[in-house]
């Protein structure tokens, strides 16, 4: 897969400027707008800002996450939970970071598509006809697109995906033609490129270390460029970046030499105006807003694309409720999930209705995804500590970049009182969520009893063979958490031999394995009694989704074309016909027990788990099992149980 996806060609390079790019492509619309905001344009401010812009963009989305962070491919598959997956079983603690930047990655998929789309529905205000366009008109534009946008999610975007990457070279074309066009408006600007300018905003001028929260806009994306790696592979994504770049820089460094050229020592009124439309010809403004809202809902499609594959990794890692996943193409790696689709829609729909406007926006924009930056970082010096690499080389990547991103964070946390609580309060609720859901797994885990299986094979066997109790199915099948196949849960053994015992010709013991690869696909058989109980072993990996109904199916064709297992029906009159066995799958179900004494903060976990666990998925649809085959059974979750009761017995025997 690797080898094919990291060849390079013109198809590869254009289908990558679609799938990666439109985020951190997008940035243009906002991003100078942010920083003059409310500012006298100077040579400073100007000169300063773009130095920033372009040595974040080369500091932080160049050799961070193109040179360095891309090296990081799990099997050709990136992400921070791809990251995560490599590393987790060196240090415990390592799933905060994960589960951190995880939700703020979710958190920043709500407020992309809001300031994207409505940063190019704006530049209908450039337009000398509609310059009096109420912001309400463009507020329900908007939402018109986003309705259209998140209905389009069910049918997936094979059949228009194709044009995502043309538009895109056609956006970033534009973009660098435009910049390029206002060059010549005041040389000076090419001063930009050193990265003194950017130290003297950073120390001389008034506040100017704060303008740090609206510079590093032009890098939010680069996250998502890491997240899309199994779409394209490493190499076309660094060789479309050296466009990219380019083209950004080209038009960043053009509206700078058209501020100073035309507003030296004005205010520039980003309320009515923006900089990026105000460098197009008036001729070309129709054509200009059409493609940059194109390229808008394409950065929009890529942001919830890649929030249906995270929350898919983190409900396979056991860091998510399980939800239902439909795959609305055979395009690979395309998914659609209901519920998060959904919840996506809401949040956008209601960051633009509560911000209104793109300058509002901006003032919230990007607080979230400085900490899923800051985790990334973590989880990458763990990845180099286990592939060995110098430790001084480990420190200075640590040093240099928790220095850069943690002063990003300083200077976002100025915009928590003008909108930047939105997108903490959204990605603390997704975090919480992931805590409780991965946190209330260790305290079930830790009262789950284990017994060894050798100790009840003769009661089982003996139960098959007893006819005087009725047969409850030809295949009996439970799903088992036991990685050691030598031990099986008692709630399993007591199913079996005491709550109604349950005769059955063959039992079936299920387990699955997730791996920290993503895409491995195999099990394993053994034969723990020939003929009467078997255990089955799935490996699979993180993104591989449990479809345990059709697997277990292939396993017992299998099993039955190497004459391992012979699987007609024991009934008398059907044997004679050839009739395959019937097959009942048992699930056990769980339910929080009244005979409890938690303490209060593992009580309210457990609480909210099984809260959350009535909004998600069934444990049989979860494993993908058929319900016609499906039976469920209730048992208590004693994690803590009350103390012996002082009960005594009084009057006469």
């Amino acid at each position: 897969m690797s080898k094919q996806i990291n060849r390079v060609t013109p198809a590869s390079l254009v289908i990558a400027l679609g799938i990666i790019y439109g985020d951190i492509g997008t940035s243009p619309l906002y991003v100078l707008n942010a920083i003059i905001n409310g500012r006298v344009v100077s040579d400073l401010l100007i000169l300063g800002s773009l130095s920033c812009i372009i040595w974040t963009l080369t500091l932080q989305t160049t050799i961070k996450y193109v040179w360095l962070t891309l090296k990081a491919d799990n099997k050709g598959e990136g992400g921070i939970f791809s990251l995560y997956a490599l590393v987790r079983r060196q240090k415990r603690w390592l799933v905060l970071p994960a589960m951190i930047g995880g939700a703020a990655l979710l958190a920043d998929g709500m407020i992309t598509p809001p300031i994207s789309v409505t940063s190019a529905i704006e530049g209908l205000r450039q337009l000398p006809t509609l310059d009096y366009i109420p912001q309400e008109t463009i507020v329900y534009i908007v939402l018109g697109i986003m309705v259209v946008l998140f209905f389009l999610q069910q049918f997936g975007t094979q059949s228009i995906g194709k044009l995502f990457g043309p538009i895109m070279f056609i956006w970033f074309a534009m973009i660098a033609m435009l910049g390029s066009s206002h060059l010549v408006d005041d040389l000076q600007i090419f001063k930009a490129l050193s990265p003194v300018y950017a130290i003297e905003l950073l120390t001389i001028y008034p506040k100017g270390f704060w303008l740090l929260g609206a510079v590093f806009l032009c890098t939010t994306g680069a996250e998502a460029l890491y997240s899309d790696l199994g779409h394209v592979g490493r190499s076309n994504i660094r060789v479309s970046w050296i466009y990219v770049k380019t083209c950004l820089v080209l038009n960043y460094l053009g509206q700078g030499a058209w501020l100073l050229h035309t507003h030296m020592g004005q205010i520039f009124d980003t309320s009515n105006s923006n900089v990026f439309y105000s460098i197009m010809p008036a001729w070309f403004l129709i054509p200009g807003i059409l493609i940059a809202t194109a390229a808008a809902i394409i950065a929009s499609q890529a942001l919830i694309s890649g929030s249906f594959t995270l929350i898919s990794e983190a409900s396979r890692l056991n860091l998510w409720p399980k939800f239902r996943i439909s795959y609305p193409t055979e395009q690979k790696g395309q998914l659609y999930i209901p519920a998060i689709n959904f919840m996506l829609f809401i949040g956008c729909c209601g960051i633009t209705l509560y911000f209104r406007s793109s300058s509002h926006m901006e003032a919230a924009y990007g607080l979230a995804i400085t900490l899923c930056m800051l985790a990334t970082s973590i989880l990458f010096a763990n990845y180099l500590i286990s592939r060995r690499a110098r430790s001084g080389f480990i420190y200075l990547y640590l040093t240099v970049y928790l220095i850069i991103e943690f002063s990003f964070l300083f200077a976002n946390l100025e915009k928590f009182p003008h909108g930047g609580f939105v997108t903490l309060i959204v990605g603390g609720a997704l975090s919480m969520i992931m805590y409780v859901w991965f946190r209330s797994r260790k305290i079930k885990n830790r009262y789950v009893e284990f017994v060894r299986m050798e100790n009840y094979l003769p009661q089982i066997q003996e139960l098959s063979n007893d006819r005087t109790v009725p047969k409850f199915t030809t295949h009996l099948m439970y799903m088992t958490s036991a990685n050691n196949p030598k031990e099986i849960e008692h709630k399993i053994i007591y199913s079996i031999l005491n709550k109604k015992p349950k005769r059955a010709d063959i039992y079936w013991f299920v387990h699955i394995d997730t791996l920290d690869d993503p895409y491995t696909a195999e099990y394993s058989v053994e034969h723990i009694i020939p003929n009467d109980i078997i255990r089955v072993e799935f490996r699979l990996g993180f993104r591989i989704e449990p479809k345990i109904n059709l697997m277990f199916r292939k396993v017992v064709e299998d099993l039955v074309k190497n004459k391992e297992v012979n699987i007609t029906s024991r009934y008398e009159s059907l044997e004679r016909n050839n009739v395959v066995g019937d097959f009942q799958i048992i699930v056990m179900e769980k339910y929080l027990s009244q005979d409890n004494e938690l303490p209060f903060v593992e009580r309210i976990i457990m609480k909210l788990y099984f809260w959350l666990k009535e909004l998600s998925l069934s444990e049989e649809r979860g494993f993908g099992l058929d319900p016609s085959n499906v039976t469920i059974e209730k048992f208590p979750l004693i994690v803590s149980p009350l103390p012996d009761l002082n009960l005594k017995r009084v009057g006469e025997s």
